[in-house]
C-alpha cells in the first residue's frame, strides 16, 4: 500500500464511530459470502407448530465439514406479558442454535430449557441462546391479509421491516452454551459473531415460515401464501440499549482489529493506482443505490434527522462531483477520498467509506477473517517496562485526556454502573445521583490522566515498581500498554461528559455486525434491522448473497 492508514486520532472520536456504515466486512456479509462460496445446503427436517402458532421447528445448515440447527420454540405469549427487557420472563419464541442435527432426545431436553432463558440451562452442544417478539404493528396485520388471501402492502412492511425482533441473542458460554474457545479454530467462525449472525439468518426464514402457517391455520380455504419479493422486504428486528454501549471499550484488542481491518481496507483502495472503467460504473451505481436507501431512511428523532439531512446532501455533493470529475489518472480513488475529507461531513465521508470498498471485493474481503481477537495473550502487563515508557505511550494515545480539566462538571458528568433491577449498564450524574461507589471503569481517558499524574512524582523504575505503589492504575496501565501495540484498541474521546452520546457507541458496533437504517430512540437507545432485503435459505443457491444492503435501482430490474 502507499496510502498509509488513517490515524486513530481521527478514526476513533465518537462522533466518527456514530456515522459509521455497515461494508463488505460487517460480519453479516462475510457469513452469506462464506455459505454462498461453500455451496451450503438448508433444510427444515422439523415443523410441528399447531394453528395457534405453538410448538417446535429446526432449521439445519450444511456446510462443507460441518452442519448446525437452529431449534426454535414458538409460544403463545399474552399481549400483557410481552417485554423487551433483559428481566423478561416470557417471549413469543425462543431459540438455541445446535451443534449438528439434534435427536428427539435433544429437542425434549432443549424444550425444558430453552424456554426458560435464563432460569434454564444448555450444553456445550448448544452455540447459542436466544429469544423474539412479535411486532405489535404487524403481526397482526400481516396474518390477516394472508389469511384473507391478500399480500399485505409493501409500503406498510417498509415502515417496519421486521415481523419479529430478537431482545437477546447470547452466545460464547452463556447459559452454559459453549465457549468461543470450542469453535474458534472452525473456519466458518474464525470472523467474530459468526454463530450469533447465523442464528438470527435461519431466525428469519423461521418467522417467515411461521406467519404462512399461522394464516393457513387461521383460514385454510383462502389463505395465500406471502410473494417472495415481500418476504424479502423483512429482517428480524432488534432494540440495542445501554447494555451493548460498554462493549467496545471492554474489548480493546477486539475492538483494534475491527477497525485495522477496515482502514487496511480503505487503504488498499485508495493506494490502487488506476480505477477501471467496471469498478467505476460499478461505484457510481452503488453511490446511486445510496442516495435511494436514505431518502427511505426515516426516524422521529431529532438527532438522527440530523444525521440523514446531512448524509442526503454529502450524497447529492458525490453525485454532483461525480458528474463533473473523472476516476482517471494516477491514483483516483484517493483522489476521491481526499476531495470527500475536504467537502464532506461525517456522514457522507463515512458512506463513501463503505460504497468506496464495494466493487473491490477481491481486494478486501480477505480482511474478514482478520477481525479476530485472542485477548488474554495482551491482557498481561509488563511489569517491566520502563516507567518512562508507559509515561510516552500515556501521552501518546491520551494526549487530548491530558489537557482536559477533569475537575470540571461537563467533562465527569456522567457515571457508568450497573442497574441491580434491570441487571444492565445504565448511565446517571456524578452529581445528582449517589452513584459513585457504583462506577465501572469506562472512562479509560480520565483514568490515563490521573495515571499520568502519578507518574510525573514516581521514584519507580519500571511498571511493576509504580504499580505495586499505585494498585488503583492496574487497569489503565494495562490499556496503556495494550493500546501501545494496537493503534485502534482506544476511543480518543471522553466517554463521561455531558455531551456522550452512547448511541455512537452502539452504532459503530451495530454497523461492523452490518445493521441499516438506524432509528434511534433516544441518545440511549436505537432500533435496527438484520439481513433485511438478503436472500433466504431456502433461496440461497438461487441468490447474489452479497448485493442486498442497497435498494436496486429501476433500471437493475428491467
Amino acid at each position: 500500500m502507499t496510502v498509509p492508514l488513517r490515524d486513530p486520532d481521527v478514526v476513533m472520536k465518537l462522533a466518527r464511530m456514530g456515522a459509521f456504515h455497515q461494508s463488505r466486512l460487517s460480519f453479516m456479509r462475510v457469513l452469506l459470502r462464506r455459505m454462498k462460496r461453500e455451496g451450503w445446503r438448508f433444510d427444515r427436517p422439523v415443523f410441528d407448530i399447531d394453528g395457534k402458532g405453538v410448538g417446535v421447528a429446526v432449521y439445519s445448515a450444511h456446510g462443507p465439514e460441518r452442519s448446525y440447527s437452529l431449534v426454535a420454540f414458538a409460544h403463545d405469549l399474552p399481549p400483557e406479558m410481552r417485554s423487551d427487557r433483559v428481566i423478561a420472563t416470557a417471549w413469543d419464541a425462543t431459540f438455541t442454535l445446535f451443534d449438528g442435527v439434534p435427536t428427539q432426545a435433544d429437542i425434549d431436553r432443549l424444550a425444558g430449557n430453552v424456554p426458560l432463558q435464563e432460569a434454564g440451562r444448555v450444553t456445550d452442544r448448544e452455540l447459542s441462546v436466544s429469544r423474539a417478539n412479535r411486532s405489535v404493528r404487524l403481526w397482526e396485520y400481516v396474518v390477516g391479509e394472508l389469511a384473507a388471501g391478500r399480500q399485505p402492502e409493501a409500503e406498510k412492511i417498509a415502515q417496519v421491516g421486521y415481523l419479529m425482533r430478537t431482545t437477546a441473542v447470547y452466545g460464547s458460554g452463556k447459559l452454559g452454551a459453549a465457549d468461543r474457545e470450542l469453535t474458534c479454530d472452525r473456519p466458518e467462525f474464525k470472523a467474530p459473531f459468526q454463530i450469533e449472525m447465523l442464528s438470527v439468518f435461519l431466525t428469519r426464514q423461521f418467522v417467515m415460515d411461521l406467519i404462512d402457517h399461522m394464516a393457513h391455520a387461521r383460514a385454510p380455504q383462502t389463505a395465500a401464501t406471502m410473494d417472495p419479493g415481500l418476504r424479502r422486504g423483512f429482517g428480524i428486528g432488534n432494540s440495542t440499549g445501554l447494555g451493548m454501549a460498554p462493549y467496545l471499550i471492554n474489548h480493546p484488542v477486539l475492538l483494534n482489529n475491527w477497525i485495522t481491518a477496515r482502514e487496511t481496507a480503505l487503504a488498499r483502495v485508495r493506494s490502487l493506482p488506476k480505477a477501471d472503467q467496471i469498478s467505476v460504473a460499478a461505484f457510481k451505481s452503488f453511490v446511486a443505490r445510496a442516495r435511494t436507501s436514505a431518502d427511505r431512511w426515516r426516524s422521529d428523532h431529532p438527532l438522527q434527522i440530523e444525521k440523514l439531512a446531512d448524509l442526503r446532501g454529502d450524497l447529492k455533493k458525490l453525485s454532483d462531483w461525480l458528474g463533473h470529475n473523472q476516476l482517471d489518472g494516477d491514483q483516483p480513488w484517493n483522489r476521491l477520498w481526499l476531495w470527500a475529507e475536504s467537502n464532506l461531513g461525517l456522514e457522507g465521508q463515512e458512506q463513501l467509506f463503505s460504497l468506496m470498498l464495494e466493487p473491490h471485493g477481491d481486494l478486501i474481503d480477505d480482511l474478514g477473517d482478520t477481525m479476530h481477537a485472542e485477548e488474554a495473550p495482551a491482557a498481561r502487563i509488563d511489569g517491566q517496562m520502563p516507567l518512562e515508557t508507559l509515561k510516552a505511550l500515556t501521552e501518546n494515545v491520551h494526549a487530548w485526556a491530558l489537557d482536559t480539566d477533569w475537575s470540571a462538571r461537563a467533562n465527569c458528568e456522567n457515571v457508568w454502573y450497573t442497574s441491580e433491577e434491570k441487571l444492565e449498564p445504565r448511565l446517571g450524574s456524578r452529581f445528582d445521583e449517589d452513584l459513585e461507589a457504583y462506577e465501572l471503569p469506562l472512562c479509560p481517558a480520565r483514568d490515563a490522566a490521573h495515571m499520568h499524574a502519578d507518574l510525573q512524582t514516581s521514584d519507580a523504575r519500571t511498571t511493576g515498581g509504580f504499580l505495586a505503589r499505585h494498585p488503583e492504575h492496574r487497569h489503565i496501565a494495562r490499556r496503556v500498554q495494550i493500546a501501545g501495540r494496537f493503534p485502534y484498541a482506544e476511543i480518543r474521546d471522553n466517554t463521561i461528559s455531558d455531551k456522550v452520546l452512547p448511541i455512537d457507541l452502539l452504532r459503530a458496533k451495530l454497523a461492523i455486525f452490518g445493521a441499516t437504517h438506524f432509528d434511534p430512540r433516544s441518545d440511549r437507545w436505537v432500533r435496527i434491522n438484520m439481513f433485511q432485503h438478503a436472500p433466504l435459505p431456502f433461496e440461497f443457491d438461487q441468490s447474489d448473497a452479497d448485493n442486498w444492503t442497497l435498494p436496486e435501482l429501476k433500471e437493475d430490474k428491467a
